[in-house]
């Protein structure tokens, strides 16, 4: 009867330590996959980043979601080994983890959604940070895209968290040069000629003197004939970003060449009637 449990504790003995083996050999498998695909991970987005001249930004967010994936992914592999190791059906769990999945998924549509619409937004470089954007009704400069909501910072300071999933259109002014547009209005007595003349005397200096400028100013011409005003448009091309600052150092300067030049820029005036008994 001794012989006999000393065979049994020698058995139980030898199955653990098989098992230990096995999952310390597991273990050191999966660290081993887990280093070796992270650093992989990362080499690809540094050569995808300098050959594809993607943002930092981006290439950081793109890097973050795949090795979420492949981290998750590893870890199912991982805990399937490790119920394997323990001879437990491997099949049960994969239909348990299917079940769960779905219900996740209908619970999390939205969720689902999100990360979705961020994933193209970021691949297709819709949009990046620092870009001034029009999405789901607000204006103002990109600050942060993820994989659930992208941060636009509005002109007044705030900033607005928007669900990825409600950016169903989306208007990016920051691509390509911009439009420095300035209207300014002259009375109906002043020469619109010699005013025109002045006006693109201004511009010319300005040009010369702006290196965020890169067509222009130049005037179009009369825009409209308003009840008390002519006005007279100037259009340039700017860098991104710079067009306000051009327009603002353009009315400027065009006040000051007005009030040298005797040009009036008309505005209301208040005539009182004395009335005499």
């Amino acid at each position: 009867m001794a012989v006999i449990e000393n065979i049994n504790w020698a058995a139980i003995m030898t199955g653990a330590g098989i098992i230990a083996l096995k999952l310390i050999g597991i273990i050191i498998v999966f660290f081993i996959v887990r280093a070796i695909g992270t650093k992989l991970i990362e080499k690809m987005f540094d050569r995808l980043q300098t050959r594809e001249n993607i943002s930092l930004g981006r290439a950081k967010t793109l890097q973050s979601l795949s090795l979420n994936v492949f981290a998750y992914v590893l870890i199912f592999i991982f805990v399937v080994m490790v119920f394997q190791v323990f001879e437990y059906d491997a099949t049960a769990l994969l239909a348990g983890a299917g079940v769960v999945g779905l219900a996740i998924g209908f619970g999390a549509q939205g969720l689902v959604s999100d990360v979705v619409t961020g994933f193209f937004l970021l691949l297709e470089k819709q949009i990046d940070v620092g870009d001034y954007v029009t999405a789901a009704g607000f204006n103002g400069i990109v600050e942060q895209v993820g994989l659930r909501t992208t941060q636009i910072r509005g002109f007044d300071g705030t900033l607005h968290y928007v669900p990825n999933r409600e950016i169903t259109n989306l208007s990016n002014h920051s691509r390509g040069n911009m439009r420095a547009l300035v209207d300014i209005g002259i009375s109906y007595d002043d020469n619109i000629d010699e005013a025109i003349q002045v006006i693109q005397q201004v511009c010319d200096r300005i040009a010369a003197e702006t290196p965020t400028i890169v067509d222009g100013p130049n005037v179009i011409g009369v825009q409209s004939l308003g009840a008390s005003d002519v006005v007279l448009r100037v259009i340039a091309k700017t860098e991104n970003m710079e067009q306000w600052a051009v327009e603002r150092q353009i009315r400027k300067e065009l006040k000051e060449a007005f009030d040298i030049n005797g040009i009036e820029i008309p505005f209301p005036h208040q005539v009182y009637i004395e009335k005499k008994e």
